[in-house]
């Protein structure tokens, strides 16, 4: 008796991923959902095992000068096996339950290789 793996879209109006993976913190094929925000920014590291580092680059407003200035930010994401994705790569991802002790991000799209 085999286990039939169904494809959900979680509803953000991307792409769904070709492959079909059993990894049950997969947005796509497992359990996960989506909410809270949406961030996109660069994979700048993926060394650890399905998971990686999104560098967020964004301006902040500085009241005392009435500058910006540039700012960053290194979000640890998880990166289901079903999703392409490498070093350099633009991706977008989402903010769900906590996975593991500090990652609360998991990719659900890779905008490099049209996602």
């Amino acid at each position: 008796m085999s286990k039939e793996i169904k494809t959900r879209d979680p509803g953000l109006g991307f792409k769904l991923p070709d492959r079909i993976c059993d990894d049950p913190k997969c947005p796509y094929h497992g359990n996960i959902k989506i909410r809270g925000i949406l961030i996109e920014g660069k994979l700048i590291s993926k060394k650890m095992s399905k998971a990686g580092v999104l560098l967020r680059e964004y301006l902040h407003y500085v009241k005392k000068y009435k500058r910006y200035e540039k700012r960053r930010s290194r979000i640890p994401v998880y990166i289901p096996p079903c999703i392409d994705v490498s070093e350099g790569d633009i991706i977008v991802a989402g903010e769900c339950k906590p996975l593991s002790k500090t990652i609360s991000f998991v990719v659900v799209a890779n905008k490099s290789r049209g996602g």
